[in-house]
């Protein structure tokens, strides 16, 4: 599945913003699941839930505070550096070397940065894993953030500013339509990651997402594909 990008909308890029998980690894990997049971096994521990209604009120905290993280400090005042060893204490095997990927990046004009709201710690061993973390400038994870993580337009207000990004001429790559709510404000070309192959109609998209109508200006299966056709000749 592919809008199918034109060449000349991104010749004024000059920083390239990738999120993490499910958008640099294709979503059937299931690496990002390891956390989320990871998480929901924490709140169970936590609030001594049974694991049904510790992943009911995970998924609560996600939507309303952004991460489970942020609302498991807002509420409860967990140690956030506890969490984040806990969670992604994980089995990053699954994770192929993707030299097709690793070119694209190569090839694009500018600097190249990972946006994410796990850690560093993650973001290195997944893109480690990948064979692509020397192909970015930079990573900026939750704890660059503040613990405050996206979609909440300040952080990505730190994010620019750390790296004086100039957001018009800055492309956002997400996986969640509402993660590119704040880009698409700033000014950044926006791109959504969906799965190979992905199923759901993108009016069921737009349903449990409403912003995705105004937020996504491409929408690609296919990372690598993608910029291959954007980048420069």
């Amino acid at each position: 599945m592919q809008n199918l990008p034109d060449p000349a909308r991104f010749a004024h890029v000059t920083d390239w913003v990738f999120d993490l998980d499910n958008t640099l690894y294709p979503h059937r990997t299931n690496l990002f699941a390891q956390i989320d049971v990871k998480m929901t096994a924490y709140v169970a521990e936590l609030l001594k839930l049974p694991p049904e209604e510790a992943r009911k009120l995970q998924k609560e905290l996600y939507l309303q505070y952004g991460t489970t993280l942020k609302g498991l400090m807002e509420r409860h005042g967990i140690d956030a550096d506890e969490f984040l060893r806990i969670v992604h204490d994980i089995d990053y095997s699954g994770l192929e070397p993707n030299p097709a990927l690793g070119a694209a990046i190569t090839a694009l004009p500018g600097r190249k940065f990972i946006f994410t709201n796990g850690d560093r710690g993650h973001a290195e061993r997944t893109a480690r894993a990948l064979g692509i973390l020397d192909h970015f400038d930079d990573i900026f994870d939750i704890v660059a953030a503040k613990l405050t993580p996206k979609p909440a337009r300040e952080t990505y207000d730190a994010f620019l500013g750390l790296h004086g990004i100039a957001s018009g001429s800055a492309v956002m790559f997400e996986d969640l339509p509402r993660n590119l709510v704040a880009p698409k404000v700033l000014g950044m070309t926006t791109v959504l990651i969906v799965p190979r192959d992905f199923q759901p109609t993108f009016t069921e998209t737009w349903e449990n997402d409403p912003e995705f109508t105004t937020s996504v200006d491409f929408v690609t299966d296919d990372l690598a594909g993608f910029l291959e056709k954007v980048a420069p000749a």
